[in-house]
């Protein structure tokens, strides 16, 4: 990229904002910080999250936002809000596929320099067993919206980084968790970085070959 680093954006809610952790210690910041240490350029994350956004809600925020085209990279994680609200997993779908449509366009149009993250289990979590929330339930409809936002990526020719294994991983330990029990800790955050990197290496090697952005 002439006059300066790649670009990385982050597209997400909670999880992409790092809701009750420090702001080093989102997974962003870590991916681009552990590119770095690999040789890899890549510049800060910047990152377009909130807390509690849904597809709809991300989108709202995109279109009321400039962007300056293309990215070198691109991640999205987003959908685990639309399931606690209970909306439609159709309505997921669609909505969902419009977003990686304009993270696609973010990209320069390469679908194969977006990474899409799956939803982790937030049942899974002390905040869940704590309100009476159906925990089988709740994995299920992740399972769900996950299998159609990996549909989705995958027709269209982005990566799609499972982390839902992680986040149900280690249940019972404290330090898998933020201060709330609901949200991932920065030990969690950094165990996801090695299987996005792996995508993030593969798509950002694109640049090598592509000689944008």
């Amino acid at each position: 990229m002439a006059g300066g680093l790649p670009r990385f954006l982050a597209l997400g809610d909670s999880y992409t904002i790092g809701e009750g952790i420090a702001a080093h210690e989102r997974w962003p910041v870590q991916l681009a910080d552990a590119l770095r240490a690999d040789g890899i350029a890549i510049g800060d994350a910047d990152i377009v999250a909130t807390t509690g956004w849904t597809t709809d809600e991300l989108a709202a925020a995109i279109a009321a936002r400039d962007f300056a085209p293309p990215y070198a990279l691109v991640t999205l994680l987003i959908g685990v809000n639309n399931q606690y609200r209970g909306r439609p997993l159709d309505e997921y779908r669609g909505e969902f596929s419009a977003l990686l449509d304009t993270a696609i366009a973010f990209a320069g149009g390469d679908a194969q320099r977006v990474v899409v993250v799956s939803i982790p289990d937030w049942g899974a979590t002390p905040f869940a067993i704590a309100s009476g929330r159906d925990t089988a339930q709740i994995a299920r409809e992740i399972d769900a919206f996950n299998a159609a936002a990996r549909d989705t990526a995958l027709t269209r020719g982005a990566a799609f980084v499972d982390v839902t294994a992680l986040s149900r991983a280690q249940p019972s330990n404290e330090r898998w968790l933020a201060v709330d029990g609901l949200h991932p800790s920065a030990s969690q955050y950094a165990a996801w970085i090695a299987p996005i990197a792996i995508a993030a290496r593969k798509a950002l090697s694109r640049l090598e070959f592509s000689g944008s952005p």
